[in-house]
């Protein structure tokens, strides 16, 4: 499971993958249609699941209302660093 923060409009994108490098490397090479209007985008997080099925509940999970306010509690000080990068 991982989360992108677009550094073009400051919003996030969660997704969960088996290969997190070969996925990253499709959202940024404008292969993933959610993403490619969305470019530059950055790995900000992410989590290791044995399971596919625990990978997609807490994907579920994080995309919804609670989950949403949760994650941004959780990454207030990555989201605010990143915030003030895209305004320099």
């Amino acid at each position: 499971m991982y989360i992108l923060l677009s550094q073009k409009d400051n919003e996030l994108y969660i997704g969960y993958t088996n290969d997190i490098q070969r996925r990253f490397r499709e959202h940024t090479q404008s292969q993933v249609s959610a993403t490619k209007h969305r470019l530059p985008l950055r790995l900000i997080h992410y989590e290791v699941f044995i399971n596919l099925q625990d990978a997609k509940a807490r994907e579920t999970f994080l995309k919804s209302g609670f989950g949403h306010n949760q994650l941004k509690s959780k990454l207030k000080y990555t989201l605010k660093c990143a915030t003030s990068d895209v305004a320099r």
